[in-house]
C-alpha cells in the first residue's frame, strides 16, 4: 500500500474534531491552507464529500461521519502498533493488575510474583485474589490467571501450567464403603461437592460428565480436601491439593484407568492490548516458575 494513500487522514479527524480548519491547522502545527488542500485531495480521491462547509463552521457529512470511525480505528491501531514497537526490550516498570484464584493464587501464583517484583523494583503491583471470574476488561486489569476450561471469551489465552484432575478419598472411607470400580459407581457414594456437582471422566476415549449427589458441599477447594481427609466421602480436586496427601498414604486414586482429561492454567488478557513487557516477561516468569514445581511435572509427581 502506498503511503499517499493515508495522505490527509490527520487533518480529517483534526477537522473533524475541531469544526473549524484553522483550528485544526492550529492543533496539527500547520497552515490552514495546507489542511485545506490535504481535505480536497482525501475528498478527491474517494470520490465523495466529507464535510458540508461555510463561513462559520464545517460539519461531516453522513458518509464523513462513517470514514471518520474507521479513520479512528486505524489511528488508535497505530498507536497501538507504536506502543508495543516502543515497548518491545523495554524494562517492566508502571501498575500491573492481575487477579487469580484464591488458593491457587496464594500457594503458587503470589511468590513468583514477588519474586518478579524483586528483579524489576519500578513495577507496581495490584493482586485480587478472588473465586469470582471478574471482567479484566471493564475492571482494568493486565492480567488473569484462570484454572481448569475456558468459556468461549473475546480474551487471548496462553497456557503456562497443566492442571490435572484426580478422584480421591481416605482409607477410612474406602475402608467402610468400598471402592467405585467405574464411574457409574459414584450414585453409590457419598460424594464431597465443591465448585461443581459435575464432575469429568474419560471413558472409551471420550469425556463423560457423571451428576454426583452427597450429603457435603462447599465452593472452597480447601475445604473439600479437609472433609475427604476426614473420610466424609469422595472428593475430585486438582493435583496441587491432593499429590503430597496421596504420598503419605492420607488419601488414594481412585479410578485411574478414568481419569479426567488435563485441563489446564491459563494466562488471559485483553485481546486488544499489546503485551507490554511487563506482561509479557511476568507470564514467561509463570510459566517457567510453574513448570519447576512437582505438581507439573511429567507423571504428575505421584511417587
Amino acid at each position: 500500500m502506498s503511503l499517499d494513500r493515508w495522505e490527509g487522514l490527520d487533518a480529517f479527524v483534526a477537522v473533524a474534531d475541531c469544526g473549524r480548519f484553522a483550528t485544526a491547522a492550529e492543533r496539527l502545527g500547520v497552515s490552514t491552507s495546507h489542511i485545506s488542500r490535504q481535505i480536497a485531495r482525501l475528498e478527491e480521491r474517494l470520490q465523495t464529500r466529507l464535510f458540508y462547509r461555510s463561513t462559520r463552521r464545517v460539519t461531516l457529512t453522513e458518509t464523513g461521519q462513517t470514514f471518520l470511525l474507521h479513520c479512528r480505528r486505524l489511528q488508535d491501531g497505530f498507536d497501538e502498533a507504536r506502543r508495543a514497537v516502543q515497548d518491545l526490550g523495554g524494562t517492566p516498570k508502571g501498575l500491573l493488575r492481575l487477579t487469580c484464584a484464591v488458593t491457587y493464587g496464594e500457594r503458587f501464583v503470589v511468590p513468583l510474583v514477588n519474586d518478579f517484583v524483586e528483579r524489576y523494583p519500578e513495577l507496581k503491583v495490584e493482586m485480587d485474589l478472588t473465586n469470582r471470574a471478574l471482567d479484566i476488561v471493564h475492571e482494568g486489569y493486565d492480567l488473569a490467571i484462570r484454572l481448569g476450561r475456558l468459556a468461549d471469551s473475546s480474551l487471548v489465552a496462553t497456557r503456562i501450567a497443566p492442571r490435572v484432575m484426580y478422584l480421591c478419598a481416605a482409607p477410612s472411607y474406602l475402608a467402610r464403603r468400598g471402592e467405585p470400580q467405574q464411574p457409574a459407581d459414584l450414585g453409590a457414594h457419598n460424594c464431597l461437592i465443591g465448585s461443581s456437582d459435575t464432575w469429568s471422566f474419560l471413558v472409551d476415549g471420550k469425556e463423560q460428565f457423571v451428576r454426583v449427589q452427597g450429603n457435603w458441599r462447599c465452593n472452597s477447594g480447601q475445604a473439600v480436601l479437609d472433609a475427604a481427609l476426614r473420610g466424609f466421602g469422595l472428593a475430585q480436586l486438582p493435583d496441587y491439593y491432593v499429590l503430597e496427601h496421596f504420598r503419605r498414604g492420607n488419601l488414594r486414586i481412585l479410578l485411574p484407568a478414568f481419569q479426567p482429561p488435563h485441563t489446564a492454567v491459563w494466562a488471559l488478557f485483553p485481546q486488544q492490548r499489546h503485551l507490554s513487557p511487563k506482561v509479557r516477561l511476568l507470564v514467561d516468569h509463570l510459566r517457567e516458575g510453574l513448570a519447576g514445581r512437582p505438581e507439573y511435572r511429567e507423571g504428575g509427581g505421584v511417587a
